[in-house]
């Protein structure tokens, strides 16, 4: 009788670790399954602008760096140079000159790789690459990496200028 005990507790044990594991991964905070993440809008676009929103994307987690136009850290308008250039097409590197640069494309008009431009402080002083979908990546502001907002948040939404295509 005492060995028909023994064996019960080890698959007894056995099931509430299963069990616990099964419960832990239901636990996960759902995903907005109302937007697909926004690297699935990037796959089966074509173009050197959504090559260069695809490799912005794989910098999520860069930090932000002032001046900074490397894998070591970017700031907003490092990240879109170094992006577009390793996509292929060389862009200006400053915020300003990009705005120069570029073909203004209406809000509703905007296409992967597209060039977001904000107002910060009463100036344009700030740019991010569009992924589609209300998306975009960019390199925020010190103490902070490389990330994806959503275009239409409040903040965003009333910051956004122009978008822009670069000529």
């Amino acid at each position: 009788m005492i060995t028909q005990t023994a064996r019960k507790i080890p698959v007894f044990a056995l099931t509430i670790t299963m069990l616990a594991m099964v419960m832990g991964c239901s636990s996960q905070p759902a995903q907005n399954s109302a937007r697909p993440p926004a690297r699935d809008a990037l796959v089966g676009t074509h173009g050197v602008g959504a090559k260069a929103a695809a490799i912005a994307y794989q910098q999520i987690g860069v930090p932000y760096r002032y001046g900074g136009a490397t894998t070591q850290g970017f700031d907003c308008s490092g990240l879109v140079h170094y992006a577009y250039g390793r996509a292929g097409k060389p862009v200006a590197r400053t915020t300003d000159a990009l705005w120069s640069s570029t073909a203004s494309v209406p809000r509703g008009e905007l296409q992967v790789g597209d060039l977001l431009f904000f107002d910060i402080d009463g100036r344009i002083a700030h740019v991010g690459l569009y992924l589609g979908n209300q998306d975009f990546v960019h390199a925020p502001s010190s103490g902070r990496t490389v990330t994806v907002e959503r275009l239409n948040s409040p903040f965003y939404d009333a910051a956004f200028i122009r978008g822009g295509r670069p000529k």
